[in-house]
């Protein structure tokens, strides 16, 4: 599952208040890969609705010869909410790219090493998983319809389509892997400095 808008937006007021402008900024550019077409009203029904609820505050900058800004800044409230969000369970989807990995992983800052594996091995394991499961499932599908169907082209682009799928998959585990073996060595080498 996606992850939420309003976690997004306390992740990056964490790292910096900003106002709606500068996230909308931020959505557009950084954000687009973590969650397709933000528009700045959900921007600031996102910001009401976190400054309702207690998570975020707002602060009047006044701006000589413009508009006065509102700049947003997350309460202590807001930090737990992220925080558990972060480190908190992780839901695993059928497809990785409908996954909040990479929004969580953006985050890495804000989370312990530990976190971040656990996080890893979660996605690595389950995305093993599904290889060994539908990998060599049996694909074919039964036809009945009174439309013309090309099934020599059907079954043509259904197998491109698999084996690009697959090649997705792979390739995702193989980067989860390297990540998780680069923060390994890091941790290790921590480790030993300190010793």
């Amino acid at each position: 599952m996606a992850a939420k808008l309003e976690m997004i937006l306390l992740g990056v007021l964490l790292r910096k208040p900003s106002t709606g402008y500068d996230l909308k900024k931020f959505m557009d550019s950084h954000g687009r890969f973590m969650r397709s077409n933000t528009q700045m009203s959900q921007v600031y029904a996102s910001l009401g609705k976190m400054e309702d609820r207690g998570w975020v505050d707002h602060a009047v900058e006044p701006r000589a010869g413009a508009q006065d800004a509102k700049l947003y800044s997350v309460t202590p409230e807001g930090e737990t909410v992220f925080l558990d969000w972060l480190t908190g369970p992780y839901a695993i989807t059928s497809r990785f790219q409908d996954s909040d990995l990479f929004t969580r992983l953006s985050f890495a800052g804000f989370m312990s090493t530990d976190d971040v594996l656990r996080l890893l091995d979660a996605e690595i394991e389950a995305r093993q998983a599904q290889v060994a499961r539908y990998r060599n499932r049996d694909r074919s599908t039964p036809v009945a319809t009174s439309l013309p169907f090309d099934a020599e082209l059907s079954d043509l682009v259904a197998e491109w389509s698999h084996r690009t799928g697959a090649a997705a998959v792979d390739a995702h585990i193989a980067a989860c892997i390297e990540l998780r073996r680069e923060l390994a060595a890091r941790t290790a080498h921590t480790q030993g400095a300190t010793r």
